[in-house]
C-alpha cells in the first residue's frame, strides 16, 4: 500500500513556512511572509519549492497544506444531486455547523468533540509528525450536508489505526450520501497504509450503530456507563473495521 509521507525539509525557513500554514490553515502569502519576517525574495523562493514538492498549494492567493485526496465525485439520485470531495479550509464554518446540526441531541459525542476542536483551532486539515486529520464533505449546491472525518495519530503502537466519524444532515439521509462518504474515507485510509478504523458511539445512537454494522463493522467492546447524558449513564459502543 502507498503510505503518505510526512513532509521533510532541508531548510529551516521551509519548515517554518509549512508549520505556520499547517497550524493556521489557508493564509494569504503576504501574511505568512510578514509574520515570519522573511525577505520577500527568499520567501517566494521557499514557497515555490514547497509548491513544486507538493507540500503546499496556492489557491486564490492563499497557501495551504497540499494533500492528494483524490478527485471530486458527482452523484445523483431521484431526489438530490450531491458532490463528495476533500474539505477545504473555507468549508470550516459550514462543516462545523453541519456536524452540530446532524448530531442533534448530542448522541454522537466524538463528532461533537471534533466540531469543537476544529472550531476552536480554526484549521481543518493537519499532516505532521504527530497526527494527520482529514475531512471529506458532501455538498448540495455548494453547502455542506455531510462529512467523514479521520484522525490518525502517528505513534508506533497506533500508527496502523485511525478514528472515524461520519454523518449527514437529517433531511438528506436516505440518499446514499452517508455510504459514499464512508467509502471515500475508507479508501483514503487504505491508501495511507492504515489497517484498522474505529468509531465510538453512545449505545443510545442505535441508528448510527446499525448503519456501521450493516456495512461490515463489528462491535469490539462496550464500555459501561461511559457517558452521562441527560442525567443518565449511557454505555459506549466501540465498532471497528479492518482494511
Amino acid at each position: 500500500m502507498e503510505v503518505a509521507q510526512k513532509p521533510k525539509f532541508d531548510h529551516k525557513d521551509r519548515r517554518d513556512i509549512y508549520e505556520y500554514v499547517e497550524r493556521s490553515g489557508a493564509t494569504d502569502t503576504e501574511t505568512v511572509r510578514e509574520t515570519l519576517q522573511m525577505d520577500r525574495r527568499a520567501f517566494g523562493h521557499h514557497v515555490a519549492i514547497l509548491k513544486r514538492n507538493q507540500v503546499l498549494e496556492e489557491v486564490d492567493g492563499k497557501i495551504r497544506v497540499a494533500f492528494d485526496a483524490g478527485a471530486q465525485e458527482e452523484f445523483e439520485t431521484d431526489d438530490v444531486s450531491f458532490t463528495i470531495r476533500q474539505a477545504r479550509e473555507e468549508d470550516l464554518t459550514g462543516l462545523v455547523g453541519a456536524i452540530r446540526e446532524a448530531i442533534g441531541g448530542g448522541e454522537y459525542v466524538k463528532a461533537e468533540t471534533v466540531a469543537d476542536v476544529v472550531d476552536n483551532e480554526g484549521v481543518l486539515i493537519r499532516h505532521n509528525e504527530i497526527e494527520s486529520r482529514m475531512f471529506f464533505v458532501a455538498t448540495v449546491d455548494n453547502e455542506v450536508v455531510g462529512w467523514v472525518h479521520l484522525k490518525h495519530t502517528d505513534l508506533d503502537k497506533l500508527s496502523h489505526t485511525a478514528e472515524l466519524t461520519v454523518g449527514v444532515l437529517e433531511e438528506y439521509r436516505g440518499n446514499g450520501i452517508g455510504s459514499h462518504l464512508l467509502q471515500r474515507g475508507l479508501e483514503w485510509a487504505s491508501k495511507q497504509g492504515l489497517e484498522k478504523i474505529y468509531n465510538q458511539i453512545p449505545a443510545t445512537n442505535e441508528v448510527a450503530i446499525e448503519f456501521l454494522q450493516s456495512r461490515g463493522w463489528e462491535i469490539e467492546a462496550v464500555r459501561e456507563a461511559h457517558y452521562r447524558m441527560n442525567g443518565e449513564d449511557v454505555d459506549e459502543v466501540m465498532l471497528a473495521t479492518k482494511l
